[in-house]
C-alpha cells in the first residue's frame, strides 16, 4: 500500500493547495467528549434522522424535523419503550412525519437498543465514544445486528453524525483505497473487504496521526469525481 503522503498531495492538487485542503478539513473534527455527554434522546434522534434520510431527499426530512421531534415525543427512549401499540399505529397516519411504517417501527426498536446501551454502559453516548477506534467494522457489525435499519452506509453516516471518529466508505474512498493497492472487490462492500478497509485506515492513522474523519475526507478529495472509478 502506498504512503498516505502521496494521497494527501493528490488531494491538495485537486483542492487548490495545502491551505485550501486544511480549511476544508477544519470544518470536520471528531468530538468524543461531546459524544460521551450526549443525551440518549439525541442519540436516538440522530439514528432516526439517518434512517429516514435513506431513500428520501434529505432536505424534505430536515424541513419536517420539528414534526418528527413532536410526533416521537422528543425521542425520549424511556417513554418510547413503554408506548403502547396504538401509539405506533397512529404514527403511520401522522402528517407531521414521513409515514413509512417500517421506518417508524425502527424507532421503536432503536429506542429499546438505546435503552439497553444506557443500562449496560451508563449512556449510549458513552458506549459509542468508548468503542475502540481501530475496530470500526466491529461497531458497524453490532449496529447491523442489534439496531434497526442502521447497517451499511446508514450506520457509517450515523457514527459520523454523532461526532465519533469514523471513516465513511463512499465510492470515492473505495476508489482511493483501490488506487493505494488495497485489493477490494468490485462493490467494496463484501464481507472480506471490511477488514482490509479497517486495516488501511488503521495503518494510515499510525503513519500520519490524523483522525479517521480527516483520512476519509482526504481520501475522497484525492479522487477526481468526474473520472470513472
Amino acid at each position: 500500500m502506498i504512503s498516505f503522503e502521496a494521497i494527501r498531495q493528490r488531494a491538495e492538487e485537486r483542492k487548490g493547495g495545502a491551505a485550501a485542503l486544511q480549511a476544508l478539513l477544519e470544518r470536520h473534527r471528531p468530538d468524543h467528549d461531546r459524544l460521551r455527554a450526549m443525551p440518549d434522546d439525541r442519540i436516538l434522534a440522530d439514528m432516526t434522522r439517518r434512517v429516514f434520510y435513506s431513500g428520501f431527499v434529505q432536505k424534505v426530512i430536515d424541513a419536517k424535523w420539528p414534526g418528527f421531534e413532536a410526533a416521537f415525543s422528543g425521542f425520549d427512549p424511556a417513554m418510547l419503550n413503554i408506548a403502547p401499540d396504538d401509539y405506533w399505529h397512529e404514527l403511520t397516519s401522522d402528517e407531521r412525519i414521513i409515514r413509512n411504517g417500517a421506518k417508524i417501527m425502527s424507532v421503536r426498536a432503536n429506542a429499546a437498543f438505546v435503552r439497553d446501551l444506557a443500562r449496560e454502559y451508563g449512556s449510549a453516548g458513552a458506549f459509542f465514544a468508548g468503542w475502540p477506534r481501530e475496530d470500526q467494522i466491529g461497531l458497524l457489525d453490532l449496529l447491523s445486528k442489534r439496531a434497526s435499519r442502521l447497517g451499511g452506509m446508514t450506520g457509517q453516516y450515523f457514527l459520523r453524525g454523532i461526532g465519533r471518529d469514523s471513516f465513511v466508505a463512499t465510492m470515492d474512498v473505495l476508489a482511493c483505497l483501490r488506487s493505494a493497492g488495497v485489493p477490494l472487490s468490485a462493490s467494496g462492500t463484501a464481507k472480506k473487504d471490511q477488514p482490509m478497509i479497517q486495516k488501511a485506515f488503521n495503518d494510515w492513522a499510525e503513519e500520519t496521526g490524523l483522525s479517521f474523519i480527516h483520512l476519509s475526507r482526504i481520501s475522497a478529495y484525492s479522487i477526481d469525481a468526474a473520472a470513472p472509478h
